[in-house]
């Protein structure tokens, strides 16, 4: 057995069943290695932020890791950006990454790079397998740390891929989340009966069906006010489910969402800031006169926490609003329309994935009724994770996925079309094309920069427009055009009831 042997071996023992991979040639020992042993889905990426995104998504709808096989320092490079999100999202990932052999490193060949260095800032568990017979137990270490909600980057120099004395590595357990403080519990306790204005800002874990029930339960109980982060990792959302609004994305909206509050608990959550500094505007989004507690931080098991404080505050049942699910919307494209029809076609359990960026931010509160399903976002606010995002949540999830995306972000990583093409994975993309890049325009409004010509023409994705149809349907991906309400929803409630992908460009 050689050390790729092992390493494939480990990977199927500690439970890893799918591997995200843009191969190179230090990695051809590990590929071969995947063909002799079954028992791994390895999808092929065209290009590693593709394979890093899929699998943050992966690890989002499924609960376990996705390994990616990535391709020396600069394929780990081109992935960073995705396993930023990641990493922001608390995803687990085992990256598998080649390098030169132990031996060829002092050369300087072209491909040696700092690997470890590039991985250490997105990883919570870094290390170079330096001999053949310890990748085994490398593997089932890197294993166990995804597990728990990191990143865990293993490297592998094809030298120990390659040479004989591989040794499978053992299984190891994950430990469980600790437990909040009992004096953490006291005083949000003590807070939420003291009559004060108080609000549970919600993230990480907390936001599931049953999770929202307990924190709906208590803010009825006590007259606090709940909301969730301003991006979060995965939110279990629509009919049936305790609607929750989330920190809006808008400064001066944001500090006004807070207005008042006189105690913050946090539950998984950090201190609210904004996404930006701004001229003249608060970094810190909550009042100055405003107490800050923790019931849970991000590492700790924030719905126990939850769980126990509405057990000291004698929380009774919730009573959980009911949104009517809406027809779907006709009149003139718009964000609250598009929304609308959203919540009246998305099939039941289905999986959104949120990168409207600029035209989509306000599609959360009009879509309430939809039928229930998984709402995830892109919490580290690197752009490009929707499309391979789209891909990892399909594999990992086995359900319906609806992938609301913005034009300019979507060329960021516009290959994982070809991977959705070739696994026929069930996905809707509609593609927001405005032609520009909007966040932009409103971001020089924030600042209070003034654009001249060459600053616009920057922000501007027309003169040549990009096809989005032409460019999905050369990957293997059908695609229509949608310029009105009527023939949106017409494709989109098409795109439901087939089989594989289907690229919606929406002209807003």
């Amino acid at each position: 057995m050689n050390g790729a042997e092992s390493l494939v071996h480990t990977l199927i023992a500690c439970g890893i069943d799918t591997v995200f991979a843009n191969p190179g040639t230090s990695e051809m020992h590990f590929v071969a290695a995947l063909d002799r042993i079954p028992g791994i889905n390895c999808v092929l990426c065209l290009d590693e932020t593709v394979a890093s995104g899929a699998a943050d998504m992966y690890w989002r709808t499924k609960g376990r890791p996705a390994a990616t096989l990535l391709h020396c320092g600069p394929g780990l490079a081109n992935a960073l950006a995705n396993l930023h999100n990641a990493r922001r999202g608390r995803s687990g990932i085992v990256n598998i990454v080649g390098d030169q052999a132990t031996y060829h490193r002092p050369l300087d060949a072209p491909l040696t790079a700092d690997t470890e260095g590039w991985a250490r800032p997105v990883s919570g568990w870094v290390r170079t397998a330096m001999t053949a017979d310890a990748v085994g137990h490398d593997a089932a270490e890197a294993v166990a740390a995804a597990r728990t909600g990191t990143i865990a980057t293993l490297i592998l120099p094809a030298d120990t891929a390659w040479t004989e004395g591989g040794v499978i590595g053992t299984p190891q357990p994950v430990p469980p989340r600790p437990t909040a403080d009992a004096s953490a519990i006291d005083a949000a306790a003590e807070v939420l009966r003291s009559g004060e204005p108080a609000l549970l800002l919600l993230g990480g874990r907390t936001l599931t069906d049953a999770t929202l029930r307990i924190a709906t339960a208590i803010v009825q109980t006590t007259g606090a006010k709940m909301l969730a982060e301003m991006f979060n990792a995965r939110m279990e959302r629509g009919q049936g489910r305790p609607p929750i609004e989330r920190i809006p994305y808008q400064i001066d909206a944001a500090v006004h969402s807070l207005e008042g509050i006189r105690h913050l608990i946090l539950v998984e959550a950090k201190p609210p800031v904004g996404f930006f500094a701004y001229p003249g505007k608060k970094g810190r989004l909550w009042p100055d006169d405003c107490t800050v507690h923790t019931l849970a931080d991000i590492g700790q098991d924030g719905v126990a926490a939850l769980q126990a404080l509405a057990e000291r505050i004698g929380a009774g049942t919730p009573e959980i609003a009911v949104t009517p699910r809406p027809a779907p919307a006709k009149e003139a494209i718009a964000p609250e329309t598009v929304a609308t029809s959203i919540a009246a076609l998305l099939p039941d359990d289905s999986v959104v994935i949120d990168e409207g960026i600029s035209f989509g931010r306000g599609f959360s509160r009009f879509t309430h009724g939809a039928a229930p399903h998984l709402w995830l976002q892109v919490p580290g606010g690197a752009i490009g994770g929707g499309l391979p995002g789209a891909v990892g949540a399909a594999i990992g999830s086995g359900r319906r996925v609806l992938a609301i995306q913005a034009d300019g972000s979507a060329m960021y990583s516009i290959t994982a079309l070809w991977t959705m093409a070739r696994c026929n994975l069930d996905v809707t993309v509609v593609i927001l094309a405005n032609r520009k890049y909007a966040i932009l325009l409103h971001e020089y409004a924030n600042v209070g920069a003034n654009p001249g010509r060459t600053a616009m023409d920057m922000l501007d994705l027309g003169h040549p427009d990009i096809d989005f149809v032409r460019l999905a349907e050369g990957m293997g991906v059908a695609a229509a055009q949608a310029g009105s309400m009527e023939k949106l929803n017409e494709l989109m409630a098409a795109s439901f009831e087939r089989k594989g992908p289907f690229l919606i460009e929406l002209l807003t």
